[in-house]
């Protein structure tokens, strides 16, 4: 059973005998099978394994995007099988940020307004809408892009405007699947090591999911799953973002 971080409290995430069944009979897939995984607030967990090995549909069962078949997911201590699809949404909206390989912005619209697109979800006035995007992509270093469109911005910088529009809305957990996939190595050291000082120096808990072990250096944590099982859990003793901070 995975272990939240040393002196933590009562983890942010907890799944315990997590199961996860497509099909039924002969047919069935049991993408996970028995999953017990803690994740303390503050920590930033890589999760790897080979395809088809679970990690995305524990991704997408962390999110609130798919429910498990059996088993239980605590969030902050609330047991999310008490609750309704309408309830998780705003969990998502309340608690979560995602990134995705695909970069997922609005290709006619300005990085100020796709940051914006999360507050505006939550009904937040304009000029609250405004001053916190400005915020949030002074934050991942775009400041002065604001008015740039998709077309106007590198791999790496569309990237950066998605990572502004997840951390908009002060989430809890920012979860990360696949973030560097469509990036080339120089851009993708880049965007870990922003994640990584997003995690550091505002609290952030990352989970990320990636299939690159020099992209998995940089979290403190690295969770292999294999046959919808996690198959280790061990600390990075030497984790990348750690070492440009030094």
């Amino acid at each position: 059973m995975s272990r939240p971080a040393e002196g933590a409290g009562a983890p942010l995430i907890r799944l315990r005998g997590v199961c996860k069944r497509y099909g039924s009979g002969a047919g069935a897939l049991n993408a996970l099978d028995h999953v017990d995984l803690d994740i303390a607030q503050g920590e930033f967990v890589a999760i790897m394994g080979p395809s088809g090995s679970g990690k995305s549909t524990a991704m997408n069962i962390l999110g609130c995007l798919d429910t498990p078949s059996a088993g239980q997911y605590l969030l902050r201590q609330t047991d999310l099988g008490n609750t309704t699809r309408d309830q998780r949404a705003r969990l998502r909206r309340g608690l979560l940020g995602f990134v995705f390989q695909g970069f997922n912005l609005l290709a006619r619209t300005s990085a100020q307004e796709n940051v914006e697109l999360p507050l505006l979800y939550r009904g937040e006035p304009a000029a609250r809408r405004h001053a916190l995007a400005a915020q949030a992509l002074a934050a991942v270093g775009l400041a002065g892009w604001e008015g740039h469109t998709p077309a106007e911005l590198s791999g790496g910088q569309q990237q950066r405007v998605a990572i502004a529009r997840a951390i908009v809305s002060a989430p809890l957990l920012l979860l990360a699947d696949e973030p560097t996939g469509n990036l080339d190595s120089q851009r993708s050291g880049e965007i870990m090591e922003l994640l990584a000082r997003l995690n550091r120096e505002q609290g952030i808990t990352v989970v990320m999911v990636t299939h690159e072990p020099d992209m998995a250096r940089y979290a403190r944590r690295i969770v292999h799953f294999l046959d919808g099982r996690i198959a280790s859990d061990c600390p990075n003793a030497q984790p990348l973002c750690a070492a440009r901070a030094d």
